[in-house]
Order: C-alpha cells, then sequence, then structure tokens
C-alpha cells in the first residue's frame, strides 16, 4: 500500500475512534482488542450495525427442502412472501412483529429463495404443502398464515387445503379478477418473463433494477431495490414460475370456501387495491384494514403501521 494510502486509511480510523469489541469477537490473546481493533489498516467506527435477522433453518417437504426464517417466540404467524421474491421480503417486519409478541416464521415458496423446487410447472395449490412441512418441523399443530399479493393466494390454499392447521387467515392483496383481466397478466407474464432475455452485457439486471424501482414509487431506497432484483434471480426454479401460478389461479372462487376468520389487508397505493375492494364485496363477512398509501412493497414502505394491523387483527 502506497504511503499515502496508508495514511488515508490511518486517518479515517483515527478520526473514527477507538472501537468497541463486537459481542462475540474473537480477540487477540493478551490484548482484549478483536483482530481489526488491533490493525491500523482497517476502517472501524464501532459496532457494526447490522439488521435484526432471524433464525434459518430448513424443513423437510414435499418437494424437497423448504428453507425458513422463525423469530423463536411468540402467537405463531406464518408468512407467504409475494413473487419472484423470497421469505427476505419480510426483513423489515420481522423486528416489530416480535416486539408485539408474534412468532414470525417466513417460508420460502419452493423453488424460490433456499427452498427446493417442484421438478415441474407449479400451481398455487402445489405449494401449500411446504406449510404444513414447516409446521411440522417445529412442533406447532396450529397457527396463523399470512401472505402477500401471491403469497396471499399460498395461504389461501393452505387454509383451503389443512383448515385444522390454520387459526386466522390474513390476505394481504387478493387477486379476484375477470377473464379478460386474467388473459391480459398471462399475456403480460409471458412476454416480459417466460421470454426474458438474458443479456451477455449484463443490461438484463439494470432493467429488472429500474423495473423493481418504478414499481416501488417515490421514496425507492436502491440498497432495497437490489434485494429486490437480486431475490428475483435466486431461486432454483425459473422465476416466472411465480406469476404463471398466480394468474392462473382463481383467487375469486377459493375466496368463497373459507372458513377460517380472516382479515383482508389492502393499501390504497397497491397496483391491486381494487382487487381487494372487489373480495371485499364477495366476502362482506371477513375484516377489512386498508392503509393509506404505499405501494406494492408496504412492508417496506409502512412497516410499523403494516405491523399494528396484523397484531390487531391476531390479538382481538
Amino acid at each position: 500500500m502506497s504511503k499515502i494510502n496508508r495514511r488515508r486509511f490511518l486517518t479515517i480510523a483515527s478520526a473514527a475512534g477507538a472501537a468497541a469489541a463486537v459481542p462475540g469477537g474473537l480477540a487477540l490473546a493478551g490484548t482484549g482488542k478483536t483482530r481489526a481493533e488491533s490493525n491500523p489498516y482497517a476502517l472501524r467506527s464501532g459496532p457494526l450495525q447490522v439488521p435484526y435477522v432471524p433464525r434459518r433453518a430448513y424443513a423437510e417437504g414435499p418437494y424437497g427442502q423448504v428453507h425458513f426464517r422463525d423469530t423463536g417466540e411468540g402467537i405463531p404467524l406464518v408468512l407467504c412472501h409475494q413473487a419472484p421474491q423470497t421469505s427476505k421480503q419480510f426483513t423489515n417486519v420481522y423486528e416489530p412483529l416480535h416486539r408485539r409478541g408474534i412468532r414470525a416464521i417466513g417460508v420460502d415458496t419452493p423453488g424460490f429463495g433456499e427452498s427446493d423446487p417442484a421438478p415441474f410447472v407449479p400451481t398455487v395449490e402445489d405449494w401449500a404443502a411446504a406449510v404444513p412441512a414447516v409446521l411440522d418441523h417445529l412442533g406447532i399443530e396450529k397457527a396463523h398464515v399470512l401472505g402477500h399479493h401471491t403469497g396471499g393466494m399460498v395461504a389461501t390454499e393452505v387454509a383451503l387445503q389443512f383448515p385444522d392447521r390454520v387459526r386466522k387467515l390474513i390476505i394481504n392483496g387478493p387477486l379476484p379478477m375477470s377473464e379478460e383481466r386474467r388473459l391480459r397478466f398471462l399475456e403480460g407474464n409471458e412476454e416480459r418473463e417466460i421470454n426474458f432475455v438474458y443479456a451477455d452485457d449484463g443490461s438484463h439486471l439494470q432493467q429488472s433494477f429500474m423495473g423493481r424501482h418504478n414499481m416501488y414509487g417515490e421514496g425507492a431506497d436502491p440498497r432495497t431495490i437490489t434485494r429486490y432484483t437480486v431475490e428475483k434471480f435466486q431461486g432454483y426454479a425459473p422465476f416466472w414460475t411465480g406469476h404463471h401460478a398466480a394468474f392462473i389461479y382463481d383467487h375469486g372462487s377459493a375466496l368463497k370456501k373459507i372458513k377460517q376468520p380472516t382479515l383482508i389487508l389492502t393499501n390504497t397505493g397497491d397496483q391491486i387495491y381494487e382487487n381487494a375492494k372487489l373480495a371485499r364485496e364477495l366476502r362482506p363477512d371477513f375484516a377489512y384494514r386498508e392503509l393509506a398509501g404505499g405501494g406494492i412493497d408496504i412492508v417496506d414502505q409502512m412497516p410499523e403501521e403494516w405491523a399494528d394491523a396484523v397484531a390487531a387483527f391476531l390479538t382481538d
């Protein structure tokens, strides 16, 4: 390292001040300091700021391993993510839910995140069996189940296929629709996702980033959009299978069969806000809660308000 660069590193380190030892850090014998604290080139400004991270584990599921995140204490609530994301979708609400006495269990849909894929083009109905597999692994007989967008359909199917395992159901963004709109969704999915082009120069990553950035709306944090983009390509199944399964699923018919206490949760800026109002017409007996503003990424845009709405329904 040049003298100039060495001086720059030493200046930054000196300005930052001596760092407190990170809990659990490996101290050098006889010094009481971590390796970073003892290295004059290391950048340090106190303990590293890290997010709340639930424990991760795997259960044996219908198509192999099912990956999940678990906050470990409280009223059990299974979280089913939208497509094409993973259980990291709920990164910013795990801790708020935990503070409200809820044990949040985020499940990677088979083929997404770190869950093994089905060996065929799956439907929403096929994915539902992953949830009781996780509950069995954790020794939980019954739990509340919440799903957002595509995850809301998965949560619906869990309630229908395994009614004895579900206490209350929260559908965040239901999607009943006309056959005309279904065909438009499927045509769009074929054009944008099934026929997606992976460019030699990597420009498809920029395209995906900007697409999600625009969908997020005002105030989009590039770090958050980067996470969404990575999640899209992370799974073991083609990412298009998520929306394909969602758009062929008849959520309107399924809603009519639900018997558990159910909350329709939505927000006025959601792309499918009107569909949530249609779901309310189909099931006026369901509880209904709408948050003002936000978009499709409501859990990141309004995490505390979202967690309040969820906790209020579960503890009522």
